[in-house]
Formats: structure tokens, sequence, C-alpha cells
């Protein structure tokens, strides 16, 4: 256990973290500040799997085996939409949401 920092302090954190990246997902226009969103979002519920497997399971590495995996998968899907964004802005030279409607294929 962590001295001094109870679980529900740690769970009130990521939950306010959780929902930060909610509210900014769904109020960003710009698509860089919407996958960032997601990346908060993403590191909540990480921490959420690590503080729960700590406090309930402290023998076991299972919350920390799948921290680490939504890690991985976290990056592989920032490196895509980074490589998305990119591809939209040569082609129509913003990355605001509303721009994309423009864009033909």
């Amino acid at each position: 256990m962590i001295p001094g920092i109870s679980i529900t302090e740690i769970l009130t954190l990521t939950s306010i973290l959780f929902f930060i990246g909610i509210y900014g997902f769904i109020t960003r226009t710009n698509l860089i500040s919407m996958l960032i969103s997601v990346e908060i979002i993403l590191n909540s519920t990480v921490i959420n799997f690590v503080i729960i497997n700590k406090y309930l399971y402290p023998e076991l590495l299972q919350g920390v085996v799948y921290g680490i995996f939504i890690i991985a998968v976290a990056a592989a899907e920032t490196a895509l939409a980074v490589a998305i964004i990119i591809n939209l802005y040569k082609q129509i030279s913003s990355v605001e949401v509303k721009e994309t409607e423009t864009l033909k294929y």
C-alpha cells in the first residue's frame, strides 16, 4: 500500500482525469487536442488498473501487465492518428474538425 494515500483519493483523482479527457474530447475542434484528450482518458484507466491491483492483490502483477498493454496500444494508436492528421493537413492545410467536411475522397 502507499503510505498516507488512500485508494479513494487516487480513484477520485483518476476519475477527475477521466472526465477532463471526456470534456476535452467533446469540446475541442482541433484534431491534435482531441488526440491529447484520448491519451488522458487512457492514462487514467492505466492508473486505475495499477492502483486497484496494488491495493487488492499486491502480490500479483496482472494490473501492471494490463497497464503496459494499454500503454502499447495507446502508443500505436497515437502513431496512427498522427499519421492520419499529417495526411489530412497535407490535403486541406488544417487540423480543424470542421475543415474535414470539405475533404473530397
